[in-house]
């Protein structure tokens, strides 16, 4: 019988406690969770470090899982499936919240629209499957960027253009308003991307916990926001939607 590569096992058990717990953690507590001297664990992080696998932050010295991981990971779980899970839950979201609903995935620089649910009434709407969003002043963009490290350097790495007075292109607010997102759980696109019309979208997350596209409703600013702020029924019903797809897809904490 073929034995197991003891480095191989330990490197897995490393990535998986990695994703399932705090979003970075210490060598110390590495080492310590997993049983490992120092100076193994800190062997194998260097190396899934330089496969892209791991990243290490500069000022704290703590490691999360790195971008490689995850573009390999969202090919694992077809966006057709995505949208199949989340047909019943975004159409509910649409009649609960009387707006229109869209489910973004990432691509290339940006928010690629797979599902669109139009708002429930009798206006004149365009179906917009398809269509791209920016990743730095969509509600959709803004979820994916805070909680995909891919995205998160794709939309550094892009142009940030300002379409409104209130589009935040600055590097520092921005990485702020990802915490803010992360800490909140949610994202808020008050008139950054059009005038007039706000957003407000969720992650979701696969059966490893791994970000795999958000999902949101937009519409009229007067009807999403109450006193300057996105209303919390409405806060509430996204989360409640992206936690429900995130549950169809096995992600176990939702």
């Amino acid at each position: 019988m073929a034995r197991n590569i003891q480095s191989l096992e330990r490197a897995a058990a490393m990535l998986r406690l990695l994703a399932g717990g705090e979003r970075r953690l210490g060598l110390s507590d590495i080492a310590s969770s997993l049983g490992l001297a120092k100076g193994t664990a800190h062997g194998i992080l260097r190396t899934l470090q330089h496969e892209g696998f791991v990243e290490q932050d500069e000022a704290s010295g703590r490691y999360q899982l790195g971008a490689e991981l995850l573009r390999l990971g969202t090919t694992y779980l077809d966006v057709h499936e995505l949208r199949a899970r989340a047909l019943v839950w975004t159409d509910d979201l649409a009649r609960s919240s009387g707006e229109s609903v869209y489910l973004g995935v990432l691509h290339q620089q940006g928010v690629l629209i797979v599902h669109h649910v139009f708002r429930p009434d009798d206006s004149r709407q365009v179906l917009e499957i398809g269509a791209m969003q920016p990743l730095h002043s969509t509600a959709l963009g803004k979820v994916l960027a805070a909680y995909d490290p891919v995205a998160h350097s794709e939309a550094l790495d892009s142009s940030r253009k300002a379409f409104t007075d209130r589009t935040v292109c600055a590097p520092e607010e921005f990485e702020h308003l990802l915490d803010l997102t992360r800490a909140r759980g949610y994202a808020a696109d008050l008139e950054e991307t059009w005038e007039g019309v706000a957003s407000i979208a969720a992650p979701i997350h696969d059966r490893r916990r791994m970000p795999v596209g958000a999902v949101g409703i937009a519409g009229a600013v007067e009807r999403l926001c109450r006193d300057g702020e996105p209303r919390p029924e409405l806060v509430a019903a996204v989360r409640d939607c992206a936690r429900a797809v995130s549950r169809d897809l096995g992600a176990a904490r939702f």
